[in-house]
């Protein structure tokens, strides 16, 4: 009896700890990923920061690497969103989960190189930098985001 009440928890313990987190996944809420785009250096899925105080470029850097767009050089801005079910955590727990949305945020942004080749990067940014920086490109860039649908210019206001 002793030993299927421990093995119970040991099992609780392990999806608690290696399940979840999988099924949780997503990028914090101050963070960027870099998603794609045709910058060559940058690998897809890139976990990093965005950095709009710089007055002169656009920074995303990670660990091992550093992208900068060039504020002068951006000729397009881009928002939008995609809305999903939490499956995952309504396989897992309650189908409750299933009532909830998770919203991805994605900022495409369109600029020269220093070739002057037309380029684009897409990021997918964290909940809390939505708001600044859209606001910070179209202030430095002097270039004003076209925005998906009108969903995604309420959650920009939020």
């Amino acid at each position: 009896m002793y030993t299927r009440g421990l093995s119970s928890l040991l099992a609780a313990v392990f999806l608690a700890n290696v399940v979840s987190p999988a099924l949780l996944a997503g990028i914090p809420s101050k963070k960027a990923v870099y998603r794609g785009g045709t910058v060559a250096r940058m690998m897809s899925s890139t976990v990093g920061t965005v950095d709009i105080t710089d007055p002169e470029d656009f920074v995303f850097r990670h660990k091992t690497a550093e992208l900068c767009i060039v504020y002068e050089k951006v000729n397009s801005l881009e928002y939008g969103q995609k809305a999903g079910r939490r499956l995952g955590l309504a396989i897992a727990f309650s189908h409750l989960f299933l009532l909830s949305k998770k919203r991805r945020h994605y900022l495409t942004i369109g600029f020269l190189d220093a070739e002057g080749r037309q380029q684009a990067a897409v990021f997918e940014l964290g909940k809390k930098l939505v708001r600044t920086t859209l606001a910070g490109l179209e202030a430095r860039s002097g270039v004003k985001v076209v925005f998906q649908d009108e969903e995604a210019r309420r959650a920009s206001r939020r």
